[in-house]
């Protein structure tokens, strides 16, 4: 099981009162919402691995080099050396290096790798897996790493976590026409405005679809653009046409990386805290409560 880390916090930061507090007053609802999150999933589909997969680099300067609009309106400030910081509410910022802390006490993997995002440690860890892999994530760009003959799914939270859309690929087929292979082109094809992706003009998600079924993927529509006898209207012909520079470096910045060099690191789920020590003093600062303990209960049974 890998973990989109950032994507669940927020969703717990959003999800859960800010009036659950530490006993100095500090908001810790996203911290107690991610164990709770974490606990939860545990408890309903029991992995042999979990890794909570981070956010080293949420914008690396490989995507923006290739596309500089990419995540554009979510930096909060421009850094010459190292990311640029994301916009992220005042109380939810002081709360990640606790949320990292308490992970690496209870003994969860945590994984970021310089220069890239979670997606693509996700991405690296889905390619490198033996056996089955079940990715939760808010992030609908990890839907290209779907694949049934692997074993591979997405496991969507629609509610908290106790309400998981199982994404597949006939779940991909019934609602976007794809499989997981094709769900990147159609991304790029149709745009992404939450990533800073133009996509190409006039071609929406359904025109994205029609067009991948017609052609295969991305290089068949880009040949069919070359053919006079292909099935395109002129539009949709000079559109694709006129977008080829974008098209020529979107599947770098849409596509996540596979070859991303992780650490080594022990990903078996834990049954017992790694620090137990450090982890009583977290418990006591931040006020993690029952939260910990229901947590610490399901990986010790």
């Amino acid at each position: 099981m890998l973990l989109d880390t950032a994507s669940l916090y927020f969703r717990a930061y959003f999800g859960v009162p800010d009036s659950v507090r530490a006993p100095d007053g500090t908001p810790v609802n996203a911290v107690r919402g991610l164990l709770d999150f974490i606990d939860r999933l545990v408890k309903d589909h029991r992995p042999d691995e979990l890794v909570a997969c981070m956010d080293a680099d949420w914008r690396p300067k490989w995507r923006v080099d290739l596309i500089p609009s990419y995540k554009a309106h979510r930096v909060a400030e421009e850094r010459a050396a190292g990311p640029d910081e994301e916009e992220v509410p005042d109380t939810l910022s002081p709360q990640v290096p606790v949320i990292e802390a308490v992970l690496d006490a209870l003994g969860i993997a945590r994984v970021g790798v310089a220069g890239y995002e979670a997606d693509d440690v996700i991405g690296t860890f889905t390619t490198r897996a033996r056996g089955p892999v079940d990715i939760v994530t808010g992030d609908r760009d990890l839907y290209q790493l779907v694949d049934d003959a692997r074993e591979v799914r997405v496991l969507y939270p629609l509610k908290g976590v106790g309400t998981l859309q199982l994404t597949d690929e006939s779940w991909l087929r019934e609602k976007y026409g794809v499989d997981g292979r094709g769900y990147a082109d159609l991304a790029l094809l149709r745009g992404d405005p939450s990533d800073g992706l133009p996509g190409v003009p006039g071609i929406g998600e359904k025109t994205a679809a029609k067009l991948l079924a017609e052609f295969g993927d991305l290089a068949g529509i880009l040949a069919a653009v070359d053919d006079p006898a292909a099935r395109l209207t002129p539009s949709q012909r000079k559109r694709l046409d006129e977008s080829r520079p974008y098209l020529a470096v979107a599947p770098t910045v849409v596509r996540v990386a596979a070859d991303v060099p992780l650490p080594d690191v022990e990903t078996a789920l834990p049954h017992s805290p790694r620090d137990g020590e450090t982890l009583e003093g977290l418990a006591r600062r931040w006020g993690l409560g029952g939260s910990l303990q229901r947590l610490l209960g399901t990986l010790g049974a």
